[in-house]
């Protein structure tokens, strides 16, 4: 673990000092993150599959040990994030990434927008075309979410008629895109509903 991370680091630091170098990781598998807070390799009690080429319970020690040495910051995303990524990935250049392949560039997105960077040169390394065609529906669903034109809602209503309506009427004329009921008991029922931010 972590060794793609401390070799592109190593390298760019030894021939350009001066260019920052990130390392991102998935939120359900950040072993780097835990290592450096706690200043040392420690074990994940969980690690996230969906990312699953980064997929690590514990960082490397030396690998751990370049990366504190050498990387300039580091920064986690969630997994509709890097689906968001892969729809880019596709969109911009016609390449299917593997969600580890599309981690770097869900990375470079959300440091930009904590940053509010304009007019740098920016660079991310795009690695990993292991796509499993049976994730691709959930990565197509999770992507609007990444990129925060849909929200996904899990409410509890009235079990009578007009609930949904008057539930509807609330959102303000926001569309719905997704609908699943779910009898809870003759009180209640529970909904999940997608809504389009914009």
């Amino acid at each position: 673990g972590g060794g793609l991370a401390a070799g592109v680091a190593v390298l760019i630091k030894q021939l350009m000092p001066q260019i920052k170098v990130i390392a991102v990781e998935a939120e359900d598998s950040a072993c780097l993150k835990a290592a450096l807070d706690a200043g040392h390799p420690v074990d994940l009690p969980r690690v996230g599959l969906f990312a699953e080429g980064v997929a690590v319970k514990r960082i490397g020690d030396e690998t751990f040990r370049l990366c504190q040495e050498y990387l300039d910051d580091i920064i986690t995303v969630d997994s509709d994030a890097i689906c968001a990524a892969m729809k880019d990935l596709f969109e911009d250049v016609r390449a299917v990434a593997e969600p580890s392949g599309a981690l770097a560039l869900a990375g470079m997105k959300k440091y930009i927008a904590q940053h509010n960077i304009r007019g740098e040169r920016l660079a991310h390394i795009l690695s990993g075309a292991n796509v499993n065609f049976h994730g691709l529906r959930y990565v197509s669903e999770r992507c609007e979410l990444g990129e925060q034109r849909e929200a996904l809602l899990a409410v509890t209503i009235p079990e009578e008629k007009g609930s949904f309506l008057k539930f509807c009427q609330l959102l303000g004329g926001r569309s719905v895109t997704e609908f699943n009921y779910r009898f809870a008991d003759a009180k209640n029922a529970c909904i999940f509903v997608g809504v389009r931010l914009s």
